[in-house]
């Protein structure tokens, strides 16, 4: 999958954001503003980042803490789908109602105890909110996203708007547009392998250790 937008955060705040997945769980995201991108990437077992924008332009590891949100990212098809053979847990908490409609809601707790809860259109089944509550170093991030405009892309809909941020801050909600989202494009596992000028550190620091 290759998704292609525009990020709005208010303000005349825009940048221009990416992803790419391939399967089996591999995931790079990009974030482009004033010339300089920003990468966030997954290669199966490793994330790795560049952040132009403080100033540090090699790459780095990403921590356990900070890569929550991309392992969710890399899994195409999505926390609900084959939940039991990924470690997750599903609880169906009955109707709910999401911006004066009707919505059905799922609890999914994740394998490392994080959860998402999923509100349903309840007549295509398709995500129209979902909140994640994630346990961060003993504190509780809830975030919120709103999915819609959804648009078939081979044979399957996808949201092209997606609205959302911090649950309790929605004046720091962000919005994204997405231009293009095409499927069963190729990919190569080196789009996402780790950069090797990581690899060389990692191991130089190996040996001094």
């Amino acid at each position: 999958m290759r998704l292609v937008g525009k990020l709005d955060a208010g303000g005349g705040f825009t940048a221009a954001v990416g992803q790419e997945n391939k399967r089996p769980n591999q995931v790079r995201e990009t974030f482009i503003l004033q010339g300089m991108t920003q990468v966030q990437a997954y290669d199966g077992s490793t994330a790795w980042q560049i952040r132009p924008f403080g100033g540090r332009k090699d790459p780095q590891l990403m921590g356990e803490d900070d890569v929550r949100d991309l392992l969710i990212d890399a899994d195409l098809d999505g926390p609900l789908v084959d939940y039991k053979e990924k470690g997750n847990k599903v609880d169906y908490l009955g109707h709910d109602i999401v911006d004066g409609d009707d919505a059905l809601r799922l609890k999914v707790t994740l394998k490392n105890g994080d959860m998402v809860y999923y509100y349903l259109d309840p007549d295509t089944f398709l995500e129209i909110r979902t909140e994640r509550r994630e346990f961060v170093r003993g504190a509780v991030h809830d975030t919120v996203t709103d999915l819609g405009s959804y648009k078939p892309v081979a044979g399957v809909m996808f949201p092209f708007s997606v609205n959302g941020g911090p649950k309790d801050d929605p004046t720091q909600w962000q919005s994204v547009t997405y231009e293009r989202i095409e499927a069963n494009v190729p990919l190569q596992d080196s789009d996402f392998a780790v950069p090797a000028s990581l690899k060389d550190a990692s191991k130089k620091q190996s040996a001094k250790d």
